[in-house]
């Protein structure tokens, strides 16, 4: 595997295999970039392989500027700040380097430098997305640096209204990056707290998407193997951050749980969603955190569905095995068993419910969400108790 140099074109154009950040600037030709902005965060901005990958570009003759004022959870002010960077630096595209936030935000830019409405009005609900000009959106060169969102290959961004505290998914078509480098050897510096925040990411997305009652057979396909990849390797990287083999498989589970989430998500997004906008929590962890609750919660409509799952992925003991094997990775990955520990306070319950029963996530759970459940499963996140 860690020899492994291969290209995918699904769902876009995919160059995987170490070393693979050498082909950005001829990734940025094939899009027609000649002034690229390298949009990222400001952890990721003065990191090696971010000037890696500026040398790259730059010695291949490309103008490339950076912009890094983003967010760990990504403002509609930071979308704004970098439309206005990349219109004044005459860019005519966008290198999309990071994590979730870095690659969000990219993406946004890139789809917002050519609007004249504004970005809410372009929110992932029903058409709304036919009401943007799409010869006002800038291509995208994607490069994700963790393995967790699988934005590299998604057709939206999630930012937050600042005005609201609420998180929006903005979406288009056009959003989907028109190039993924996919090198895992820019994920082998991550500290082993992101690795393992940004990896239960990918396995809450192939997880709900696995659980969503929508029928999508392929998708559900891709989210048990992406499961299996995340069970197997991400203790591995968390261990041993240097191992490529294990980092590559972490990627390609990233990128399947985004595929894989075409067919939904569900409570563990919509619970963690106003956490992430109120108290500014790392979405993984967060993720992570409310990943057993959620099941417990749901048991009365997967179980039959994990136990099947949990089959598939050699775990003993059906639904309770797979609940007993998901706290048992996260304690071994460091991850707090209760939301108190990421900074959550018990004060904001209810106004936390009443966001969650909206959020974009919530039609996709099994069991439909109303506040008071979701109360009481804030109250038992809060308290360390599983439900049932």
């Amino acid at each position: 595997m860690s020899t492994v140099s291969t290209n995918w074109s699904f769902p876009t154009a995919i160059r995987f295999g170490a070393g693979r950040i050498d082909e950005l600037a001829d990734a940025c030709a094939a899009s027609g970039i000649k002034r690229p902005l390298l949009v990222t965060d400001p952890g990721i901005a003065p990191l090696p392989i971010t000037q890696k990958a500026v040398d790259v570009v730059t010695a291949a003759g490309l103008e490339v500027a950076v912009f890094s004022d983003v967010k760990p959870n990504p403002t509609a002010s930071n979308v704004e700040a970098g439309v206005e960077v990349y219109k004044s630096g005459g860019h005519d595209g966008v290198i999309a380097f990071g994590g979730g936030s870095g690659l969000d935000a990219a993406k946004t830019i890139a789809f917002m430098k050519g609007q004249t409405r504004p970005m809410w009005d372009f929110e992932d609900v029903g058409d709304w997305w036919t009401r943007a000009d799409p010869s006002g959106i800038a291509p995208v060169v994607a490069v994700p640096t963790t393995a967790g969102t699988g934005s590299e290959v998604g057709r939206a961004g999630v930012i937050t209204n600042e005005e609201t505290h609420t998180k929006k998914v903005i979406f288009h078509p056009k959003m989907l990056p028109e190039t993924v480098i996919c090198d895992p050897e820019l994920t082998v510096g991550l500290p082993p707290h992101i690795t393992a925040g940004t990896g239960m990411d990918a396995f809450a997305h192939c997880l709900e998407a696995y659980c969503a009652p929508s029928y999508h057979p392929m998708c559900e396909g891709i989210a048990v193997e992406g499961l299996r990849l995340v069970k197997d390797y991400l203790p591995t990287v968390y261990a041993h951050g240097s191992d490529i083999e294990a980092r590559g498989h972490m990627m390609s589970a990233a990128a399947m749980g985004a595929v894989a989430f075409q067919k939904g998500l569900g409570a563990i997004h919509s619970l963690s969603h106003p956490v992430g906008a109120l108290y500014d929590t790392h979405h993984g962890l967060t993720n992570a955190v409310f990943m057993p609750y959620i099941l417990m919660f749901n048991r009365s409509v997967i179980e039959d569905k994990i136990e099947r799952l949990a089959s598939w992925l050699g775990i003993a003991g059906g639904f309770n095995g797979f609940v007993d094997t998901v706290l048992a990775m996260r304690e071994e990955l460091g991850i707090a068993h209760s939301i108190d520990k990421i900074g959550v306070d018990d004060t904001r319950f209810q106004l936390m419910s009443e966001m969650a029963v909206v959020d974009p996530t919530a039609g996709g759970n099994p069991i439909t969400l109303e506040v008071p459940a979701v109360v009481r499963l804030y109250e038992q996140a809060y308290e360390g108790t599983l439900p049932g």
